[in-house]
């Protein structure tokens, strides 16, 4: 484990008093590193990042194959499991060390980060979080090694903003529910194309209300649960895999019923909330890289004899740059420092950060490519890659006008009156 291995256990809230936004170098305390665990966990696993993801990430975006080996050697480190409880196999570290690891895979290979967001949080926290001491035994450590890859199904066809507008139905059968409906664009659906991935949390309808929606463990292989297609040709996240699962009267027991029947819209509001932290995160590490390439760019690349970066249009956009992803990724820790994963109601900063990150990361890659010009409209170059993957982070996790709307709600009970 992670915690053992290389860092102490954190509490569930990391302190939020450390030191300068700037943070900066290796051992440094800051907003972004907040105590020596973080620290230690951001080394290790930019290293890894650098030297075994980032070899591997236009290969898997070319072919939009799902790399599982690799993914499995994050277990060996610890990292799949880095929100979950020691005892059942994780390293029990809280919502930062989660944002560190978002952040240090997205600026390499953002698709295979969605698919590690997809098993760490969407599956394994949720279910810290939220399941039984029987079921954590049973799916938790298998989920932190990397045996088993899993996700969370709760878009549909005809229902995606609308979460709680879901047609897919869980109805008891004596010990049993009887599970029957399609799940949309779910990340790890499927990881060889063929085959559904092996755990799902799958939220269905078990009542007559709006609100009445239950979560359910369903594994690969029970009868009548299936894959229903691969997602090809997508703009972006090409190495992370998306399907269609589809549920024909699928059996599960009433012990796979996570959480109390009818309760799980709490499960999914508590999820959402550091799903979207992690989401901005990614926009962070996307938005690192490209600075990067466009900065290294800009001292190389020669026009009217001189580099481009001595022409006051390409200073501007790398400096407005710098300077939107500083705010976002200062906003980004702030939130996340303060984040208590057991907790729901965090509406307004979790909304609000993956609204202002997500478009940060979209105009920052958009520049890159401007810098780089012809050369970043090509493959060759990572930054052309970062701009399709960073469009869907004003869409996949909530789009950009479900933001609007649960942040101007929040006004409407908050009042007005702000920090």
């Amino acid at each position: 484990m992670l915690a053992s291995r290389f860092l102490r256990p954190l509490s569930t809230r990391c302190l939020s008093t450390a030191v300068s936004p700037s943070g900066g170098g290796s051992g440094t305390l800051s907003l972004f590193s907040p105590s020596e665990e973080h620290v230690g966990l951001r080394e290790m696993v930019r290293s890894f990042a650098e030297s075994e993801v980032e070899p591997q990430a236009l290969e898997h975006n070319r072919t939009e194959t799902f790399n599982l080996p690799l993914f499995r050697k994050l277990g060996d480190l610890g990292l799949l499991g880095v929100t979950v409880e020691e005892e059942y196999g994780g390293s029990g570290m809280d919502a930062t060390a989660c944002v560190i690891v978002m952040e240090e895979l997205s600026a390499v290979d953002p698709a295979f980060c969605l698919s590690y967001l997809a098993h760490s949080c969407l599956f394994l926290s949720n279910l810290n979080q939220n399941g039984s001491h029987e079921q954590k035994v049973k799916y938790s450590p298998g989920a932190c090694s990397g045996e088993i890859v899993g996700g969370m199904c709760m878009s549909e066809p005809g229902a995606g903003t609308d979460v709680l507008g879901m047609a897919t139905t869980a109805t008891p059968k004596g010990d049993d529910y009887v599970i029957n409906g399609q799940k949309m664009w779910i990340t790890n659906g499927t990881v060889d194309g063929v085959n559904t991935g092996d755990a799902f949390l799958v939220y269905a309808r078990t009542g007559e209300a709006r609100s009445d929606v239950s979560m359910f463990i369903v594994e690969k292989g029970m009868p009548g649960f299936s894959l229903g297609q691969k997602i090809e040709n997508k703009l972006g996240m090409r190495a992370s895999m998306t399907a269609e699962l589809v549920f024909e009267d699928v059996v599960v027991n009433k012990s796979q019923l996570v959480g109390q029947l009818n309760g799980a819209a709490i499960c999914m509001m508590r999820n959402l909330e550091i799903e979207r932290v992690a989401l901005a995160a990614m926009s962070s590490g996307i938005a690192r890289r490209c600075i990067e390439e466009m900065a290294k760019y800009s001292t190389t690349r020669k026009a009217f004899g001189k580099p481009i970066g001595d022409f006051g249009q390409i200073q501007k956009m790398i400096a407005e740059s710098y300077a939107e992803y500083m705010a976002s990724k200062s906003y980004i820790y702030n939130t996340s420092n303060n984040l208590d994963l057991s907790s729901a109601g965090n509406v307004m900063d979790s909304d609000g950060v993956k609204l202002f990150a997500g478009k940060m990361a979209k105009d920052v890659a958009d520049r890159a490519i401007q810098v780089l010009g012809g050369n970043g409209y090509t493959g060759e170059y990572r930054v052309e890659q970062l701009w399709r993957d960073a469009k869907l982070l004003e869409i996949g996790g909530g789009t950009n006008e479900s933001h609007h709307k649960n942040m101007t709600k929040w006004f409407g009970k908050a009042g007005t009156t702000l920090p």
